[in-house]
């Protein structure tokens, strides 16, 4: 008999390039024998140098979507990536506060790996307004944790994250200049500890959506969140250092790079 496979509802936007969004929240769940459930918060046109257009779902689409899964699936764990809109977080809060035994972890998605914007003044308020005080584990690069922390230094903007509601917060490194990768992360009112990482030469997309959706994986299998992180980073660091470029921009994460190893 096939063994049951925890189920990750993913609220996250489409990428027709295919490097980021739900498809890479799919690959890397099923590397994580998890079944992805999907609600697609925003069509994107996009490929793999930068975000072209944005194009946002109906809330009231968004919210029966998740209704209807959660009402048919038991669903271990939520992962929350490109929003988009102010009333698309008003929308997912709406879900989420419903089911606060579910955890849930969230990539803060405020621009394209290209650099275009892709959050408000608005979606940013409700983000750390309703979001965060539900989020199990928050997972900004350097510049989105500023951004939503409203300061410059990571640590003060990690405990400020801390201090919204989220038990665990990790800001990661590659948009710093350091020769290695250093990813902090908080947790109980400090840093609790940081990882290095070899920094590896390409530009890459999606490595956040692998990233916040591996971690999702292992918590929905029932690892303690501080595990789940660890492994988290080993298999996305690994996805990356396996990256293959299809277009004439970043590079995509091989989440599936051990399908290869032999």
């Amino acid at each position: 008999m096939t063994a049951t496979r925890p189920i990750v509802l993913c609220f996250s936007g489409h990428d027709p390039s295919g490097g980021a969004g739900v498809q890479a929240d799919i690959e890397t769940l099923v590397s994580h024998r998890c079944h992805a459930a999907s609600v697609i918060t925003a069509l994107t046109e996009q490929d793999s140098r930068n975000v072209k257009k944005l194009l946002p779902q109906q809330p009231e689409d968004i919210i029966s979507q998740a209704q209807t899964v959660l009402a048919d699936f038991p669903v271990s764990a939520f992962k929350i990536g490109l929003i988009g809109h102010q009333e698309t977080a008003d929308a997912i809060h709406q879900i989420i506060s419903q089911y606060p035994d579910i955890p849930v972890i969230l990539d803060p998605v405020l621009a394209a790996g290209g650099g275009a914007g892709l959050a408000s003044e608005a979606l940013l308020q409700a983000i750390v307004e309703k979001l965060l005080p539900c989020t199990t584990v928050l997972t900004p690069n350097s510049e989105e944790a500023r951004k939503l922390a409203n300061t410059d230094d990571l640590q003060a903007s990690g405990l400020a994250l801390l201090a919204h509601g989220c038990r665990y917060v990790l800001i990661t490194g590659t948009h710093e200049t350091t020769p290695t990768v250093s990813n902090q992360l908080f947790h109980d009112q400090r840093l609790w500890e940081t990882y290095h990482w070899a920094r590896l030469p390409a530009s890459y997309h999606g490595s956040g959506c692998t990233l916040a959706a591996s971690i999702a994986g292992l918590v929905a299998h029932g690892l303690d969140p501080i595990q789940a992180l660890q492994e988290a980073q080993e298999y996305t660091w690994n996805a990356l250092d396996h990256a293959y470029c299809p277009g004439q921009g970043q590079h995509n994460p091989d989440r599936l790079f051990w399908m290869e190893i032999e």
